[in-house]
């Protein structure tokens, strides 16, 4: 962990610095409430010890203060002038536990598993609570395309480094997943693990997102917010679609990759962050930076480690075995009982382009799992554009017209190689065709 120690008598600082060094924490040690808002706001801190009395200040005062700059901070009181009122007071200003002086070695350890026992649980669920909401199965990984086995085989091997990685592959192979991976295996796996998609917030709403902001920075900004880099420190963050990455962000990246140095919006003090940063692309970064959409040298810096990964097309041989995976995952999730696919449903899912990749396989499965009444998923249980045939349907039959759109969007899905294609040949943008696909369950 990263220590503060706030204490106003040299020997204690010294002491306890010592102590905690010796259990190979990395121990800040300050005299003032002043060089210890300096130190919290220069750098992350997991835990916070502070003396009562500091001088002509007050250590209740600057508890508020330290939380304010790092909300996940845990905060032990230390003094010699102990009593119950101070005791509660602290606690309710946000202190985790309370240490009168005088002190021993043994009542500082137990205070520090202690703590470090209460940041693995709130890690732990933080976890949790991140797999409960992307409600997911992981993809298997023991696959039997070459391609998608070399590209496991690399990110198992990146994995125990701090090197930058960057993913690439087509919307839905399953780069988010391996992102999450990689922070599993790697030394890192204890520590946060933050995921920030780029095109999903304006710049201004992204870079308060990534860099944090402080109170008054702008319309809305009714409080400090650390920021997800601040609240990866020590882990991993995840950059989803980074091509998306507005150009005036990406100079403010391309430090922070250099220098590991950064400034909250609105604010003045530059801040350090031990992160580890994991990338994901579905476009041409390099056709990207030709054309000016993207800085050739962020491209250039973040493409330490390149990982392809294979669209579903291109890994016929093991459609079928996700396919099966997804179905054992979503039976028990519906509480149903399947056991497998017909052998003409197998063929129809192999014979599709999945141009939504194992994202589409997935969807598909969940729909066909939550229809089938049987013990087998039939091929009359998935959607029509995966099917052989699909039932003739003419201009001027007395069919509804949202019914002649479906079909005519199902069919030129099936005929084409990705989406991007597919709303081209169809004249929408692949918003448009996204809601389209979402309304027709497609």
């Amino acid at each position: 962990m990263n220590i503060l120690v706030i204490d106003d008598e040299l020997n204690i600082r010294k002491t306890v610095s010592m102590f905690f060094e010796a259990e190979g924490h990395t121990v800040s040690a300050v005299s003032n409430a002043d060089d210890a808002l300096t130190e919290a706001n220069k750098k992350s801190f997991d835990l916070a010890l502070v003396d009562l009395r500091l001088g002509t200040s007050s250590g209740l005062d600057l508890i508020p203060k330290l939380l304010a700059a790092a909300p996940w901070l845990k905060i032990v009181v230390i003094t010699a002038y102990a009593s119950i009122d101070t005791a509660v007071e602290a606690i309710k200003r946000g202190a985790t536990d309370y240490l009168p002086k005088p002190f021993t070695p043994a009542q500082l350890k137990l205070i520090l598993d202690k703590i470090t026992q209460v940041l693995s649980l709130e890690q732990r669920l933080s976890s949790l609570q991140e797999t409960l909401r992307q409600s997911n199965p992981d993809m298997l990984l023991e696959s039997t395309s070459v391609a998608m086995q070399r590209s496991v085989a690399l990110a198992r091997d990146v994995a125990a480094s701090d090197a930058t990685v960057l993913l690439r592959g087509e919307s839905g192979t399953g780069k988010s997943m391996l992102a999450r991976l990689i922070h599993q295996w790697s030394p890192r796996q204890n520590r946060p693990f933050g995921v920030v998609s780029c095109p999903s917030l304006s710049a201004e709403l992204l870079e308060s997102e990534l860099f944090g902001h402080v109170k008054g920075a702008f319309t809305g900004a009714v409080r400090d917010q650390p920021g997800r880099i601040a609240a990866c420190d020590g882990g991993t963050l995840f950059l989803d679609e980074i091509g998306d990455l507005p150009l005036s962000l990406q100079p403010k990246l391309l430090r922070f990759l250099q220098d590991r140095e950064y400034e909250r919006v609105g604010e003045g003090i530059t801040r350090k962050a031990d992160i580890r940063v994991i990338t994901a692309t579905s476009i041409d970064l390099e056709a990207a930076a030709k054309t000016g959409r993207f800085r050739e040298e962020l491209l250039y810096r973040l493409n330490v480690f390149e990982i392809i990964l294979p669209p579903l097309r291109e890994r016929l041989q093991d459609i079928r075995l996700l396919a099966h995976q997804f179905l054992v995952f979503f039976a028990r999730q519906n509480h149903r009982t399947l056991l497998g696919f017909s052998e003409e449903a197998g063929q129809a899912l192999e014979h599709y382009a999945w141009p939504g990749n194992v994202r589409e396989l997935r969807n598909v499965v969940e729909r066909a799992a939550i229809l089938c009444k049987t013990e087998n998923v039939d091929v009359s249980h998935l959607p029509l554009n995966l099917t052989p045939s699909l039932p003739p349907v003419n201009l001027g039959d007395p069919v509804p017209v949202e019914k002649i759109e479906e079909l005519h969007i199902r069919r030129v899905l099936a005929n084409t190689k990705s989406l991007e294609e597919a709303a081209e040949v169809l004249g929408i943008d692949t918003a448009t065709l996204w809601r389209r696909r979402k309304q027709y369950g497609i």
